[in-house]
């Protein structure tokens, strides 16, 4: 039988021009070059600034970065000229722009009927705007780090391309919404913003529960315990333990059984407060057999563990590489692996493997022809919108049905409601969405206290809220119902319950053939791993980030409470918008298989290419940075911390100048970096003497008049009085029934010098939409009134005592 001949990729159809710097940049394009655009990379004379990023490789043609090469790959390297930097504009869909403000506002590229999105550190507004940023700077004032490290500082900031990672995949979810929405768009994306989902659990929880907004010491985050990386007789396990059965089953693996009868040991917060004392007891036992042990035994369990894998073990994982999760990049002579896209689609998945140019290499090739005026790649557009929408945003028309819980699948469907999309979000009275709150109390329930949780509000906005028990009959008969004029299904069920219900995507594609459905599980649907739990904390374990993170002493260091939530939502926003593209040109609709995990890997990027490229991730560096000194985070007079990132000699001199340090500067020795790195110690005391006598807003502000990249160390509550924040109008104020008056803040995205995407409504009270919702589908107030007396509807949440069925587990 001939083989099934390969299919186009989705984003085939489009042209993009990749302009400017920087990793988020970079990534924006990927995205776009891995699905099949054409994406043109232009540089400035004698490359792209990335192609100094260690690790470097002999391409043939001297020495490159591995790190620049995977995040070009598939794309066409020319040397930007005036000339052809607007007959590219001239011709591509897109134009991505990250070149400095002034240089955009003074050349704007980009036909009349392009989307033209401009990525910026932290936007074009606000007493920001023009600050010298990092990486690091950037997320310490998106409240990233604040939170982790010990107890008494200073707080660990993870190194790499994080920050930038999370904010390319903004950038490309915005644009390919108004690619999906047909129009012509001048849009604006904040790094620094983007970053800001990562702490927005601690930003909404810490209104009320000023616990999680504390550093509690390496390996721990408030509201649970334990949580963290432990020695094993061979390899570290991660361990992450939110429920009481959960700390049972944990102590009963480990041969415990009494320190789960302890009931300072029954709530979570409570086990925190004893932290010490508990490790004290069970640390030892896990010291009896390997981390592989460990995690097959709490897969028997179903607990939320996993091994935390060195670099060279996780490139050999059976059961990534199973799923192609990692895959060879060529630059000239030079051959390494590094991380392929997690959106797998599995109708038109991404191209795996991947060339990069070498500086220049496609200098001769002619740009492409401009499009005729008003002509779209995808043909007549927009397709196969039916249902009216919010006038002006681009996902106006398109239905998304909501089957996800906690944080991960509702972030990815906020961003597509942000955008315009029709979001009806499917709870049970049984089993309402978890981030309503777990509190099996009856107090709980008559109080009815599960909305209240600002958590959900802002996770859930924009949003439309319905009931319905699908283990009913008639509950899953109307989520087929529903289906059918749906343009996208969105899950993160546990993999067998969907089957179970009847309700797996073969039956509802059978309802709407060119069904888009995403399913989002922590390893895949598929292999020995595929029934495994995972919170956040798991997925960040698995994904290796803990071993490069921290100092050389610590153990494998955990970064934040949830790292994978966030990114997990991000990544499938991006799928699903990739998906619905096809569907546009194509009338195709297919699955998704997003494994979580996979969506923490560009995050580990560069030391997943070191590993493959020289045989060694590197060093453990802590606060420090391959190729910046100093950097770090210093002590203030307010008993605050600054990020400070000295980028270049020339940073260096200005530093010197701004601290009244002007025999450092004169010092030639310290002149090139080679120099400082050797007296790194001394320098860090220097610039800390300089900052113990500042408050830190004061000592950044100073260093930001000098050209010197620095951020303060925010808290994440306190974002909301962040002056730069404010001034672009980023917290929205809403009002809900149950919680009042509460602030939400925006999306990363807006239209270029305009206001941010509004909130308009804010997240549904259980059930708050049934009779809309329903009567849609031709019920009348008498169906829906038998429906509540048989509890397949409802608006109030079911008391745990109460419940006689088991519902879907997540």
């Amino acid at each position: 039988m001939p083989a099934e001949p390969p299919r186009a990729l989705p984003l085939a159809p489009f042209r993009v021009l990749e302009i400017g710097g920087g990793v988020a940049l970079a990534y924006a394009g990927k995205l776009f070059a891995d699905f099949g655009a054409e994406v043109f990379k232009l540089e400035p004379p004698g490359g792209d600034p990335l192609r100094r990023e260690p690790p470097l490789v002999e391409t043939g043609a001297g020495r490159d970065s591995a790190l620049f090469a995977w995040l070009n790959s598939n794309k066409r390297g020319q040397t930007a000229t005036p000339e052809r930097q607007a007959a590219l504009a001239a011709a591509c869909d897109v134009v991505l722009d990250a070149r400095p403000r002034a240089e955009r506002e003074a050349a704007p590229l980009g036909a009349p009927g392009a989307v033209r999105t401009a990525i910026s550190w932290f936007g074009d507004s606000g007493p920001y705007r023009d600050f010298a940023a990092t990486d690091i700077t950037a997320r310490a004032l998106a409240g990233v780090f604040a939170c982790t490290g010990p107890a008494e500082g200073p707080p660990a900031m993870l190194g790499g391309i994080a920050g930038e990672v999370v904010g390319g995949i903004a950038a490309f979810n915005a644009t390919a919404a108004h690619l999906l929405g047909g129009g012509a768009a001048r849009l604006e994306v904040s790094i620094h913003e983007a970053n800001i989902s990562v702490a927005e659990y601690q930003a909404t929880q810490g209104v009320t529960n000023p616990e999680v907004e504390r550093r509690y010491g390496v390996n721990r985050f408030a509201p649970t315990s334990p949580l963290g990386v432990y020695r094993c007789k061979e390899g570290w396990l991660g361990v992450t333990v939110v429920t009481p059965q959960q700390f049972r089953a944990f102590c009963e693996m480990l041969d415990l059984p009494g320190l789960a009868d302890d009931p300072e040991h029954i709530v979570a917060l409570d086990r925190l407060r004893h932290a010490d004392r508990l490790e004290a007891v069970f640390a030892p036992r896990l010291l009896q057999r390997t981390a592989q042990e460990w995690f097959e035994e709490a897969l028997r369990r179903r607990l939320p563990f996993a091994v935390v894998p060195e670099m060279a073990r996780l490139l050999e994982t059976p059961t990534h590489r199973a799923r192609d999760a990692f895959a060879a990049i060529t630059l000239g002579a030079a051959r390494f692996e590094g991380p392929t896209l997690p959106q797998r689609l599995e109708r038109t998945p991404p191209l795996a493997a991947g060339r990069a140019p070498l500086a220049g290499e496609d200098d001769a090739l002619p740009p492409p022809p401009p499009r005729p005026l008003g002509e779209h790649p995808l043909g007549k557009h927009p397709v196969g919108k039916h249902l009216p929408g919010e006038p002006g945003l681009p996902l106006a028309g398109l239905r998304i049905i909501d089957l996800s819980m906690g944080w991960a699948g509702p972030l990815c469907t906020r961003q597509l409601a942000d955008l315009g999309a029709e979001v009806i979000k499917v709870e049970a009275c049984q089993y309402p969405d978890w981030w309503r709150g777990v509190d099996p109390r009856p107090a709980f329930f008559t109080g009815r206290r599960y909305e209240h949780d600002l958590r959900f509000c802002v996770q859930n906005r924009n949003k439309q809220g319905i009931t319905l028990d699908l283990t009913t009959p008639e509950g899953a008969g109307l989520l087929k119902r529903l289906v059918r004029g749906a343009d996208a299904v969105v899950e993160n069920y546990a993999r067998e319950v969907l089957p179970k219900l009847g309700l797996d995507y073969p039956v509802l594609a059978a309802e709407r053939p060119d069904l888009v459905m995403l399913s989002m599980p922590a390893f895949g649907a598929e292999g020995p791993w595929r029934d495994a739990r995972a919170y956040g904390s798991t997925l960040e374990h698995a994904s290796g980030l803990p071993t490069v993170s921290g100092e050389a002493d610590w153990p494998p260091t955990t970064n934040q409470l949830a790292y994978g939530d966030p990114i997990g939502g991000l990544n499938a926003a991006a799928a699903l918008l990739t998906a619905l593209l096809h569907r546009q040109a194509t009338g195709e609709g297919q699955h998704i298989d997003l494994a979580q995990v996979e969506c923490m890997f560009p995050l580990v990027a560069p030391w997943i290419i070191a590993q493959s490229a020289t045989g060694s991730p590197g060093p453990r560096r802590g606060n420090r940075h391959p190729g910046q000194v100093p950097h770090g985070c210093f002590p203030c007079a307010d008993d605050e911390w600054l990020a400070v990132a000295v980028t270049d000699d020339p940073a260096w001199a200005r530093l010197c100048a701004a601290i009244g340090r002007p025999d450092l500067g004169a010092d030639p020795a310290l002149a090139r970096l080679p120099g400082r790195r050797a007296r790194e110690a001394e320098l860090e005391a220097a610039l800390a003497g300089w900052t113990r006598r500042h408050g830190a807003e004061a000592a950044m502000h100073a260093l930001q008049a000098a050209g010197v990249a620095a951020g303060v160390v925010a808290w994440p509550t306190r974002l909301r009085r962040d002056p730069h924040l404010v001034a672009r109008r980023f917290w929205q104020a809403t009002t809900r029934a149950f919680l009042g008056p509460h602030e939400q803040p925006s999306a990363p995205f807006r239209p270029a010098g305009g206001e941010p995407f509004a909130v308009r409504r804010p997240a549904p009270t259980l059930g708050e939409d049934n009779d809309a919702v329903l009567a849609g589908l031709g019920l009348d107030a008498g169906a829906r009134a038998r429906l509540a007396e048989a509890g397949v509807i409802g608006r109030r949440a079911v008391p745990v005592s109460e419940r006689r069925k088991r519902a879907p587990a997540a």
